[in-house]
């Protein structure tokens, strides 16, 4: 039976909306990570210890949608998979060897109650926070360039050439940028402390502001190294309108950083963010590596497609709900911004009541 594209088409939202999940989760976690790195001043510690608790419970989970994206795309589509392991092979070592590196340091970081040792772990843990967001930017930009196949003749090439390119790496600190302020934004939430809390809320600020420029940067990069990607965000009928989208919930984000209103931050930071990935696949669709590899043409049989549909429709059942749970046994919390029923003494009380009493 011949292949059809709305199978092909299912499989890969499902591997764009893996994506966005992990962004938002995951890349939350290396942002995390780059703010361990940058904790300076009296309050160095007491960050280091909100970021720690905060990703300690769900970092591991995390990862499940990365690999989700990687077994999607291996068994949906195996020429595009062959393509970016081969022509990618030594940036995507390279995240691997990051994510493995930085899991295992703090894992490391939290049972070793040493000095010294803590603090060897934590630059373990926070350097690789750095590099692997920039080496996943730098995939999806060599991929948005469509020279990934262009040119190679030998295997000194496929070690370099394309993404050594200004274009991946641009991409690369967008999305450090990225995972940092999604970080920022979401550890306003995580303590109690107005000080510590404060710290996040200017990180948060900070961070926020750059992605406008940066964002500039690397739209107009790409009219030099990813046309396809230029043309799609430019002169598409959804690019005006995805992009004035993004630009709203940048705005009303950063508004709310300014006036506290931490929980729309975190809701306008995620909606900013995946209309960010939304555009950027809109704008290459529907190549998957152009400018030859397109979703039609690079699609397993149709028969393991709907297999892969059934068991995501199967997964899915199980999958949601236990991500849930972890969410409600170790975040509830922080989701409702509240402390939990037991932590409100009466100086919290005396706090809330002082608060209340300087807004009005």
């Amino acid at each position: 039976m011949p292949t059809t594209i709305n199978e092909a088409a299912l499989v890969s939202l499902a591997m764009l909306g893996g994506l966005i999940i992990y962004a938002l989760f995951g890349g939350a976690d290396y942002g995390a990570g780059v703010w361990d790195l940058l904790a300076r001043g009296p309050r160095a510690e007491a960050q280091r210890r909100v970021i720690s608790k905060a990703i300690g419970p769900v970092w591991e989970a995390n990862h499940v949608w990365l690999i989700l994206v990687i077994v999607l795309l291996f068994s949906a589509f195996p020429v595009v998979f062959s393509v970016l392991m081969i022509h990618l092979h030594l940036p995507l070592v390279l995240m691997l060897l990051g994510i493995v590196l930085r899991g295992s340091a703090f894992t490391f970081r939290a049972y070793d109650n040493t000095e010294s040792a803590h603090r060897r772990w934590g630059g373990y843990f926070a350097i690789p926070s750095l590099t692997t967001p920039i080496f996943l930017g730098v995939l999806i930009g060599t991929i948005a360039t469509g020279q990934l196949e262009s040119g190679v003749k030998s295997s000194t090439a496929l070690l370099g050439q394309v993404w050594l390119s200004p274009f991946p790496w641009v991409v690369g600190l967008f999305a450090l940028n990225i995972f940092a302020f999604l970080a920022a934004v979401y550890l306003t939430l995580e303590t109690d402390d107005p000080a510590v809390q404060n710290d996040f809320r200017r990180k948060a600020l900070g961070s926020g502001m750059l992605l406008g420029p940066l964002a500039l940067i690397v739209y107009l990069v790409a009219r030099l190294q990813a046309p396809l990607i230029y043309e799609g965000l430019d002169s598409s009928p959804w690019g005006f309108p995805v992009r004035v989208a993004t630009g709203v919930f940048a705005v009303l984000t950063l508004l709310s950083l300014y006036f506290r209103w931490f929980q729309i931050a975190r809701a306008g930071a995620m909606i900013q963010v995946s209309l960010i990935l939304l555009g950027c696949a809109l704008a290459q669709a529907p190549y998957l590596v152009p400018p030859h590899r397109t979703l039609a043409n690079s699609a397993a049989p149709i028969t393991t497609l709907r297999f892969l549909l059934y068991a995501l429709v199967a997964g899915s059942i199980i999958l949601f709900p236990s991500i849930l749970l972890l969410l409600r046994v170790f975040k509830w919390d922080t989701l409702p911004n509240r402390p939990k029923a037991e932590e409100v003494t009466d100086s919290t009380r005396h706090q809330q009541a002082d608060k209340s009493d300087h807004l009005i």
